[in-house]
Parts: C-alpha cells; sequence; structure tokens
C-alpha cells in the first residue's frame, strides 16, 4: 500500500540526483563549450571605463531549458 508513495519519492530522489549531476558537469565543462552572456543577441553596451551586459538569449535559453526540465519531472513524477 505505502510502496507506491516511497516508489515516486525514490524517482524524485534519482531524477535530483541527475539533475545534480547535470549541473556539476556544466559548471566543470560549461565554460568551455558554453558562451552564455555572449550569445548572438545579448546586447552589450562598451563605455570608455565601463562594460554593460544584458544577456537577453541566454536569460530565454535558461528559462526554455529550466522549463523543459521541469516539465519534465512532474511528467515522470506523476
Amino acid at each position: 500500500m505505502g510502496a507506491s508513495n516511497e516508489s515516486g519519492f525514490g524517482w524524485s530522489l534519482v531524477i535530483l540526483g541527475l539533475f545534480i549531476a547535470a549541473a556539476g558537469l556544466i559548471w566543470v565543462f560549461g565554460p568551455s563549450f558554453l558562451r552564455l552572456g555572449r550569445l548572438p543577441g545579448d546586447i552589450v553596451i562598451e563605455g570608455k571605463n565601463s562594460r554593460v551586459y544584458f544577456p537577453v538569449v541566454t536569460c530565454v535559453l535558461i528559462s526554455i531549458a529550466l522549463s523543459l526540465i521541469l516539465w519534465i519531472i512532474r511528467a515522470v513524477v506523476r
């Protein structure tokens, strides 16, 4: 009777662990592969003594990725 609740919790932990592992891999290998913050469409304003970044495209990509991840997690947990 309680096995389904425990099984759901176990799968939640597996998904959380995979997410943490993926985040760790991106953290380690990301700077050499990903150029987040410097994608085409990101706004860069440079002055004589300052530089301002507004990463529009980067924010959109991160939003899409997080939405997909959360959608997958909800589909698996249900």
